[in-house]
Formats: structure tokens, C-alpha cells, sequence
């Protein structure tokens, strides 16, 4: 099975990392007139990030550009599902940031090394 984003094999299997941040907490901490200390308000769980590093193939430019094109679609600010190859399964991910670099001849075409952060988004 390959990891796919939405239902959709994005992704080349091959030096695909994923890496599963803690979920975080947010709180106000304010000072008040006549208190020693801090009040401090746990405003409860606000989610996590997941990165994703890999290197994505194709036989020519434009196979490539069309790739890298249908990632980019998902940079929009909606929430999708994430599924590995190993069956774990993460949703309501946004991705914040979708950045490639080291552009090169590979084999019989191109590859190109992509990083995708993910904000895991906690609902309550």
C-alpha cells in the first residue's frame, strides 16, 4: 500500500520520513493587581506537527511539474487525511509548508527532495 494524501498516491515510497511531533497546549498566564504569581488559563490541546521529508521521481519536466502541482493544491488551508504505507493513519492535517530543493537528474528522468509540515488540527 503507498501513502497517499486524501486517497491520493502523491508520494514515492522510497526515503519517505515522516517525523510525529507531541501534541502542544496553549494558556494565558496574566498578572494580577494584588496577587503574588501569575493566574495562569490552560486553554486545553492545539495540535501537533508532522513533517514529511521524501524524494519524488518522474520520467520528464513536465511529469514532474504536474507532481509537484498536485501537492501544491493542497496548500489551502483545508484539513485532509494522511495514510502511510504502514497502515497509521493521521487526519485533520493542514499543510502549512510545502518547499523542494536539490533538483537533479535521476536514473531515466528527475528527482527532486521535498519537505511537506503538516499542522495536525485538534478538534474539541
Amino acid at each position: 500500500m503507498a501513502t497517499t494524501l486524501n486517497g491520493q498516491a502523491l508520494f514515492d515510497e522510497q526515503q519517505l520520513e515522516l517525523e510525529v511531533g507531541s501534541v502542544s497546549r496553549d494558556s494565558i498566564e496574566r498578572s494580577v493587581p494584588g496577587l503574588d504569581g501569575l493566574i495562569a488559563i490552560d486553554l486545553g490541546q492545539r495540535g501537533r506537527l508532522i513533517k514529511q521529508k521524501g524524494t519524488l521521481r518522474a520520467k520528464s519536466k513536465p511529469a514532474l511539474e504536474e507532481k509537484l502541482a498536485a501537492i501544491r493544491d493542497y496548500v489551502d488551508g483545508y484539513a485532509y487525511t494522511l495514510i502511510t504505507s504502514d497502515d497509521r493513519e493521521f487526519d485533520n492535517l493542514r499543510i502549512d509548508v510545502f518547499k523542494t530543493k536539490n533538483e537533479r537528474p535521476s536514473g531515466v528522468g528527475l528527482a527532486i527532495d521535498y519537505e511537506i509540515i503538516y499542522t495536525q488540527l485538534i478538534s474539541g
